[in-house]
């Protein structure tokens, strides 16, 4: 049985299935909570649910303000009314992932073992936990079949996951900027900002919250590692290039080079700091080794186009040319799987200088074109094809 949806006391709405989720590493989390937000209205016949995945960093929070830092959404450029994902059209679902911080049963959450919060001792998951875990919610809101599913960076791992696992119960996938697996440089990454989490004195064996500590320098330092690989060389130098922080006006005034600070600097600690307000260490050591471990088709004998054998979903697949960390051979690679599959796949590639994180920021183009698929799909679905 599964509570109904109600306000948590820390005020993110969820439900929680007491019967529990059986994960793949063999633990059962019982009972398990997820934390999601609604925008828009299901209509009667429950055919207009689209499920947003968030990325690494985020949460349901996808178009509202954030209730911790009070900021915009961080997808309100695409979920609204009149926007790609129109909520004068589409039900959205954004649920905050399993392993998270915002109200998902995660390392946060009291271990009913031990009366104490899960810390360090929470199991490992997948991906595949994280999308089970959806299909649980989608069920629980009485919806069988999703009109789409869309998230970019590991938000996309979770739709072509969702591809694979539930085909009948998906109509249309929009992976974006994403990959089939993570890449030893992805996982290096993610490997020096776990080991700046560990280095920090209060990290406490990931026990920090029993002294009332966290380990804010060393997840201010994994963040800023982390939003590094998020932007170009391009979009640095336009945002920054080697501007001093508070540099004399006086162009014969000296300069001091030890104690002055590049504007890039003063961005990242800004990033870094404003993190550790909304984001628990542990749940960032969670989530990363998850998205290290994805890899899809380690379960087809690395076909990743058995992975989507027989698929009706319909894709789209979206790349960006300034993205080194999800580049657009990965999403290539995708989109050949998915042909060799048989799959109704498109594929583009937008020009930008932004980086990674041009599928976060204005891009008219890729909203366009988000925005023309779903019509596209919309026709068809209402034809029965």
């Amino acid at each position: 049985m599964d509570h109904p949806v109600t306000r948590a006391s820390d005020g993110h709405t969820h439900v929680t299935f007491d019967d529990g989720l059986a994960l793949e590493c063999g633990t059962v989390l019982r009972p398990h909570t997820v934390a999601f937000r609604t925008y828009g209205t299901l209509n009667a016949d429950k055919s207009n649910a689209v499920l947003v995945c968030h990325a690494l960093t985020g949460d349901q929070y996808a178009a509202e303000t954030h209730p911790l830092t009070g900021k915009p959404g961080w997808w309100t450029t695409v979920v609204g009314p009149g926007r790609p994902l129109d909520t004068d059209r589409f039900f959205v679902i954004c649920a905050n992932v399993l392993g998270g911080c915002m109200g998902t049963t995660g390392p946060l959450s009291i271990n009913p073992e031990t009366g104490d919060p899960w810390g360090t001792d929470f199991p490992p998951v997948t991906i595949r936990d994280m999308v089970r875990q959806q299909k649980r919610l989608v069920e629980h809101l009485g919806i069988k079949r999703l009109f789409a599913a869309v998230g970019g960076s590991m938000g996309g791992m979770q739709v072509l996951q969702w591809a694979a696992l539930y085909p009948d119960a998906l109509f249309a996938a929009m992976p974006i900027a994403t990959a089939s697996y993570h890449t030893a440089q992805n996982i290096a990454f993610h490997e020096v900002g776990r080991q700046a989490i560990f280095a920090d004195p209060d990290w406490a064996a990931g026990r920090y919250w029993q002294d009332n500590r966290i380990p804010a320098r060393g997840l201010a330092v994994a963040r800023m590692c982390a939003h590094i690989t998020y932007l170009s060389e391009e979009a640095l130098t336009r945002k920054f290039g080697r501007r001093l922080q508070n540099a004399p006006k006086d162009p014969t005034e000296a300069i001091d080079l030890f104690g002055g600070m590049f504007q890039v600097q003063s961005y990242l600690r800004h990033q870094g700091s404003t993190f550790v307000q909304r984001f628990d260490a542990n749940s960032y050591l969670t989530i990363t080794r998850a998205m290290d471990y994805f890899d899809l088709a380690a379960d087809c004998g690395s076909d990743l186009a058995a992975a989507f054998k027989g698929t009706r979903t319909r894709f789209l697949l979206a790349s960006f040319t300034s993205d080194w960390l999800f580049p657009t051979s990965q999403s290539r690679a995708i989109a050949r799987a998915l042909n060799r599959a048989g799959a109704n796949v498109s594929f583009v590639e937008f020009p930008t200088d932004k980086g990674h994180d041009a599928f976060l920021l204005d891009e008219p183009d890729f909203h366009r074109t988000l925005a023309g698929f779903l019509r596209g799909c919309a026709v068809h679905a209402s034809l029965g094809a």
